[in-house]
This record gives structure tokens, C-alpha cells and sequence, in this order.
């Protein structure tokens, strides 16, 4: 005969004592799910020259604001309070022309310099000259390497 009983025996409730009885895993307990499926911070060689993106970026953030772009078209590249900062410029931009009664037209301009420099492992900070007609702008950026590709975290026209 076997001094262990083949299933555990029950209590006066009726309830199987080991279901009762409940573990914790004290090395999950500090788990936290953006450790794991968060955006994950991506090394400058992990990532590819952004002169591109970022005259691109510059490019397409005065389109946007003239009208003749959509937002939507670099909401992957930039984070989400880019994206709402953008999206107020815009909605101020749309009631400035609506007073006036100007069409949203196409902004004719050339890109001057890029100026790049990274202040840290994965962080790029730009700024783009834009050449108008009747003026010279700057748009700044502060690039960021998450899940292997840039986003643009702050972004200025100035």
C-alpha cells in the first residue's frame, strides 16, 4: 500500500485543495508587455543614411501645411505627437485660407542644405533650408531609430 494518496484529498467544501492553492511566478512579476512588444531602440548601424528621409520629411511637412498633401501619407514616419502637433498646423493652415478665400495650391521651392548631426547612439538632429519666392525657411528634426527605421519625434518649422 502507498503512503501517497492517488489524488489529493478534498476539504469540507468539496474543493480540490490544489486548485486552491495558487502560485506566483515571482520572475514574471516584473514583467511588462512594451519591454517586449513595444518600439525597440535601433543602433545607427542598424539603420540606413537618413539625408534621404529627412529632405523628404521636409519636403512633404510644407506640402502638408500648404494644403496639397495629405497627413496621412507620413504618419509612418513620424510619432504620434508629431503627427497631432502637424495636424493642429494643418487645421490652423485650412482656417487661414478659408478667411482669405486662397485655394490650397502647391508650394514651388528648392532645398538648400542639410545639415545632420547625432548627438547619440540611434538620434539624428536636421535641419533642412527651403528656398521659396519670397522666403527662406528651416524645418528641424530629431530623428529616433525604433524597429529599425527612423522616426521623426520632433519636427519644427521654423
Amino acid at each position: 500500500m502507498s503512503a501517497i494518496p492517488a489524488h489529493a484529498p478534498e476539504t469540507n467544501d468539496g474543493l480540490d485543495q490544489r486548485a486552491t492553492t495558487r502560485r506566483i511566478n515571482t520572475r514574471l512579476a516584473s514583467y511588462n508587455d512594451d519591454d517586449y512588444f513595444g518600439h525597440q531602440p535601433t543602433g545607427r548601424s542598424d539603420l540606413p543614411d537618413p539625408t534621404t528621409l529627412v529632405e523628404n520629411l521636409a519636403r512633404s511637412v510644407l506640402e502638408i501645411i500648404a494644403g496639397a498633401r495629405d497627413l496621412d501619407q507620413i504618419a509612418r514616419w513620424v510619432s504620434d505627437d508629431v503627427y497631432r502637433h502637424l495636424a493642429k498646423r494643418v487645421q490652423i493652415a485650412v482656417r487661414a485660407r478659408s478667411a482669405t478665400g486662397t485655394p490650397p495650391i502647391r508650394p514651388t521651392f528648392t532645398l538648400g542644405r542639410t545639415i545632420i548631426t547625432e548627438p547619440g547612439d540611434g538620434v539624428v538632429e536636421a535641419v533642412v533650408l527651403i528656398h521659396g519666392r519670397a522666403r527662406t525657411r528651416s524645418v528641424a528634426f530629431r530623428l529616433e531609430g525604433l524597429d529599425r527605421r527612423w522616426r521623426a519625434t520632433a519636427v519644427h518649422v521654423l
